[in-house]
């Protein structure tokens, strides 16, 4: 019997490149994601259920397993893939941006996880997969945002691994770094004043920062491959760092005290002491 897997956020980026290679792997897919209307090319193929999930909405993921479950009779895998990045000055950020951060990147991923807990349980076996970042265990300014549900992201999966090993419930963490994809186009909100020029060498430093990093990033290809041997390899381990760039920043980041660390991150930004 093929194994399935259910995948929140495919519609592009990552999630897309994820599914397209379980799909390839000979893997039943559930691929999921908020106007499913739209899609035209996960739905051609053979064993793949395109269907609507939005992580803000626990009725449309609750009604995404159960249309998995009706389809292929069982789920192996879940990746928790869905993710928005709310970056700008915090004073500046509306409290509704704010909201849909920690709704999106936590409180979703924390639904769809429990939404699947009960038949993981029940058939003793299952492995999650949460998208974390490099950002989840090191900053870059202006990210107050979307660090702090990266950090939650990490710290929620490492106790969850504790929680559910005894159970069969593998729980996985991926931390890429720069990804080549449109996640900057359609899923970075930046948010910005103007007006407020005291915040304004720093907004300059992280926007030119953030078009290289992500544009010589890795491939979403490539890090779909770092997703696929966590969710099969068939081992304890919880953290995958994902890409050469995520390597070498979390690398220095376990080396540096924080003073050094800062100091290096602020002369690469051309920002002062």
């Amino acid at each position: 019997m093929n194994r399935t897997v259910l995948i929140t956020g495919t519609s592009s980026g990552l999630g897309r490149a994820t599914a397209l290679l379980f799909q390839a792997q000979g893997w039943n897919v559930i691929a999921t994601m908020r106007t499913p209307q739209h899609e035209t090319e996960l739905t051609q193929l053979e064993r793949t259920l395109v269907t609507r999930l939005d992580v803000q909405d626990p009725a449309s993921i609750q009604a995404a397993v159960e249309a998995g479950l009706a389809r292929f009779g069982r789920i192996d895998a879940l990746i928790n893939n869905a993710g928005y990045g709310a970056y700008g000055p915090l004073e500046v950020t509306s409290f509704e941006k704010i909201r849909r951060q920690f709704d999106v990147n936590v409180l979703g991923l924390l639904a769809t996880t429990q939404a699947l807990l009960p038949h993981f349980r029940a058939q003793s076996s299952g492995t999650i997969v949460n998208i974390s970042s490099v950002g989840g265990r090191m900053t870059f300014p202006l990210g107050t945002l979307y660090h702090g549900t990266k950090f939650a992201v990490e710290g929620l999966s490492e106790s969850l691994h504790y929680e559910l090993a005894p159970l069969g419930i593998r729980v996985k963490v991926i931390e890429p770094g720069g990804i080549n994809t449109d996640f900057g186009g359609r899923s970075l909100d930046f948010s910005n004043d103007p007006a407020l020029p005291e915040y304004q060498p720093l907004v300059q430093a992280v926007l030119s920062a953030l078009g290289p990093m992500m544009a010589n990033g890795s491939s979403a290809a490539h890090i779909a491959e770092v997703v696929y041997a966590a969710a099969t390899d068939g081992t304890a381990q919880l953290r995958y760092e994902a890409g050469a760039d995520a390597r070498q920043l979390l690398a220095a980041r376990r080396t540096a005290d924080d003073a050094t660390f800062f100091a290096g991150l602020k002369a690469q930004l051309g920002l002062g002491a």
